[in-house]
This record gives C-alpha cells, structure tokens and sequence, in this order.
C-alpha cells in the first residue's frame, strides 16, 4: 500500500470522527447538534452496510461453488484459479458479515447503554458511539487477511516486490501510517472541533516526561526484549512455535527495512508514535485496559492468530498498565525502544549471517 492509499483508508474514519466531536461541541453548548452527528452515524452504516453486503455475497458464492464445483472450472486462466487465493472463506464471509452486523447494532442507544456497564463511555456521546462501533472494523480487517491468508499475502507481496523491485511496505508508507494514527488520536479526541492543541495532547497523556518516568520506559524496555525472546523460545520448545506464515509474511513487510539503521530505527518510533496516541491516549481511558489491549492486538492483523498475537496482547497490556501509572510518553519511551531493539538484533544478527 502507497502513501495516498494509507491516507485514502484512514481519510473516512477522521472524517467521521471529527463531524461526532463537532456534533458533542454543539451538544455541550446546548445547541442542536444532531445533523453533524447524523451524517457521522451515516457515513458508518453506509461503510458497514458495504461490508454486509459483501459477507451476503461472499456466503453466497461460497455455498453455489461447494454446491457446484463445475462452476470452478470457469474461474481458471492458464491453469491458475484466482479462488485458490482465498484461504478461509469462513473468515472472508462470516467474519465481515457478523462483526458489520454488530458495528450497526452498536450505533443503538440500548446497546451503547449496556456497554457502558462495563466501560467508562457515555451512551449519549457522539464520540463514544461512532468509536465503539468502530471497533468492529478491526475484526473486519482481521477476518480479511486470515481470509486471503497470510502465506497467500507473502506469497503476492513477493511476487510485487519481484516485478517492481520496490519493497512491498517502503519506509515512506510506515510514516505515513504512523502520521494518520496520530492524526486520528488526535481528531478523535476532538482536535480542530472542541479541544486546543495543548488540551489534547493532554487528554491523550502525552506531556513532557520527567526523569524517572524516562528512566521507566527505558528499564521496561530492556526488561521486556529479553522476557519475550525466552518466552518465544519456551515455545518453541514444546513446539508452539511462532507460526511459519507468520514469519514469511513480516520477511516481505518489514524485512527490507532490517537493511539500513535508520529501517531499524523506523520500526520503532513509527509504531510508538502512531500507535500509543490511539490505544493508549485516547481508547484506554474510555475502554479500559483490557478491551484497549485487545483491540491493539487484533489491529496486528500481519500476525493473524498466533504466539505473536498473544506477545502483543501482553505488550499492550503492559503498555496499557504504564499508561494508566504514568503517562502516555512513558508508554510510548517503552514501545518505540522494544521495537528498535529487537529490530536491531535482527539486523546484526543479518549482518553476521551476510558475512559467514
């Protein structure tokens, strides 16, 4: 994906949480505020609408080729069969169909009121309603890529990266992607529509660190890397490895960026800076810890569902628990070092492997 397709996806999502801020703007000053929050509700149902639509057709087609498999035959070109591309067509089709059903029925007041037992978020706010279900979208992309599969995307990504000789994720795109999640972090807690700058920076936790919470990120860090490479090891010892498609498709997504310091450095303080914000500043205080950390996980779609899942799952929730002790900064001093580092062991542990 290009620079101008990451903004491409992310542009809807902003723009629909900047018209419910505006919409909770004019709430708050006892204005009517219903159409600005009207047309973010509808951006939704259309945009989910589209992917219910998609799953019914997809559940569909899916029954008639089982039904018919003659009718294979009429998809193959020069011994190729673009159907093989799909994995899973349980994911591709139940698993955007059930997670937009929900994504509506979240929009519902009654719905919104029971998750807010167990969340801090307000049913009547706008901002919360649209990020609630918005939350769905998550599952969404999770089920498409386990639906095409990951060794099907390695596979794609190696033939592209073949033809083109640019590498399938340039340094540029993994910018780009940490700017619009900063962006979002940003718009969602209402930036350009109810906060200044200075009193968003500080909804989201992010403020000058001191010292000692330096000093934290820092030591957590370190403690961190070598945890999870004995973690990993364990498992893979009772042969609960990480996944091999797991690992052929971050070769062709982040491979490429172990050749050069500044790839290394990249992968670190790229996903701190976009991904911390977003979490960690805006969700976790209105989800809570886990919920926040679960989301986080399941965004890591590259990983589908595996050991890897599970190590980003316990990354969040220990992010999540410095967010909640210290601040976002700190959080984000932690996740942009533990990146780097074991960026950085991968990239000498190449560079001796070049030289053997």
């Amino acid at each position: 994906m290009d620079i101008l397709g990451v903004i491409l996806t992310f542009a809807p999502l902003i723009l629909i949480l900047w018209l419910a801020n505006l919409g909770q703007r004019l709430r708050e000053r006892n204005i009517p505020h219903m159409t600005p929050v009207v047309v973010s509700y509808a951006f939704l149902i259309i945009l989910y609408l589209f992917f219910l639509l998609f799953g019914v057709v997809t559940v569909i087609g899916s029954v008639v080729l089982q039904a018919q498999p003659d009718l294979v035959r009429q998809f193959t070109t020069n011994g190729v069969n673009p159907l093989d591309q799909v994995s899973s067509w349980a994911w591709l089709s139940w698993g955007t169909l059930l997670p937009s059903v929900l994504g509506l029925l979240l929009l519902l007041k009654p719905v919104r009121r029971f998750c807010a037992r167990f969340t801090s978020l307000d049913p009547d706010h706008p901002v919360h309603t649209v990020a609630l279900s918005m939350t769905m979208l998550t599952i969404i992309s999770l089920a498409f890529t386990l639906g095409v599969g990951l060794g099907n995307l390695s596979v794609q990504l190696e033939q592209q990266t073949a033809e083109t000789g640019v590498p399938a994720v340039p340094l540029a795109t993994i910018w780009a992607q940490a700017a619009m999640f900063l962006l979002m972090a940003l718009i969602g807690v209402g930036w350009l529509s109810r906060r200044t700058f200075g009193e968003t920076l500080a909804r989201l936790g992010i403020v000058r660190p001191t010292l000692r919470e330096v000093l934290i990120g820092i030591g957590l860090a370190l403690a961190l890397v070598p945890i999870v490479m004995l973690f990993e090891a364990g498992m893979r010892a009772i042969g609960l490895g990480v996944d091999e498609d797991v690992e052929s498709l971050m070769n062709q997504l982040v491979g490429p960026l172990f050749a050069s310091p500044w790839g290394v450095i990249s992968i670190g303080l790229a996903a701190a800076i976009g991904e911390e914000p977003i979490f960690r500043g805006a969700l976790q205080p209105r989800f809570g810890l886990l919920l926040s950390a679960v989301l986080f996980a399941l965004v890591h779609s590259q990983y589908g569902i595996s050991l890897a899942t599970v190590i980003v799952l316990l990354l969040g929730l220990v992010l999540g628990w410095e967010r909640k002790r210290f601040n976002t900064t700190t959080s984000i001093i932690t996740h942009a070092l533990y990146n780097s580092l074991l960026a950085g062991i991968a990239y000498f542990a190449a560079q001796v492997l070049s030289q053997q």
